[in-house]
Formats: C-alpha cells, structure tokens, sequence
C-alpha cells in the first residue's frame, strides 16, 4: 500500500489475538496490525491510555482507514486503445512545453505507468506495487483515465 515507516513480520513472528483466529481448524484469514510489536504494557493491566494515546489511536485509525478505502476501490483496469494514447488531446497532457513542477512530472509519469500495466490482469494495488507508487495517488489517476474512456474496470465473471 506503500505506507511509510511499515514493518512486516513473517506469520512466524505472531505474538496477538491472530495466533488463535489463525490456528488450525479456525483458519480466519486476518493479520495483527500495531504501532510496535510488543511492548512492556501489552495485554496487561497496565496497558491503558497513559500508554495508547489518543493521537496514537487517531494515527491508527487514519491509516486503518486508508487501508479500507484501498480495498474497497481497488480494481483490475484493462487499457481501451491499443498502444500508447494520446493524452494531449483529452486534456490529460501539456500540448506545449512549460516549467513543470515535481508534482506534475510525477502525476503524468504515474498516469502513464498506470496506462502501461492496465492489461486486465493487474488490479490497482498489483501496479501500485509494481510502479512503486501509493495506491491513493493512483485513484484519482485511474478515475479520470476511466471518466475519459482510457481504461475499463474488469468485472470479474
């Protein structure tokens, strides 16, 4: 999803509740999700909210929810044209040469990146990864690929 600062354990490394709803015969299919791994206060008495603070709490739920939002939208696209399109003629591209700033360099060079990798086989967060970009700035791109009829969403069958 390219959050920053994320570290990921291997299954093996389970210290939470997901040993139990992971275990054989149960089998849910769930990860643990923390701020840190362990800590002195965790599942004790002591664990309370001089330690889980309330900004803590927010910044979990902000990337929770931004979590929710990518699996809810993400989507397999398949391109619409053969090739490369022209992007200057539907407004998606300078059609004259300007000093650009990073973030309009950045916008386009994800815009086609994402046109490259729409073959209906890659969803969103498949190409995110690949391109190495966050999946919440590819959204807004493969919106307004799709409200320009540049890319479908493939509905599975």
């Amino acid at each position: 999803i390219g959050l920053p600062n994320v570290k990921k354990y291997s299954f093996l490394d389970r210290g939470g509740d997901e040993r139990q709803y992971c275990a054989p015969g149960i089998d849910l299919p769930l990860c643990g999700f923390s701020r840190s791994k362990k800590y002195p206060e965790y599942h004790t008495s002591l664990d309370n909210f001089n330690v889980v603070t309330s900004s803590g709490l927010f910044g979990a739920f902000t990337v929770i929810q931004k979590c929710l939002a990518t699996l809810e939208q993400n989507k397999i696209f398949q391109a619409s044209v053969l090739g490369e399109p022209q992007l200057g003629k539907r407004g998606l591209y300078p059609a004259t040469s300007y000093k650009k700033s990073e973030s309009s360099v950045n916008y386009n060079q994800n815009m086609m990146d994402l046109l490259a990798y729409a073959d209906g086989q890659q969803d969103l967060l498949s190409i995110s990864d690949i391109i190495n970009v966050p999946i919440w700035e590819l959204l807004p791109i493969a919106k307004e690929l799709e409200k320009r009829g540049l890319i479908n969403a493939v509905t599975s069958s």
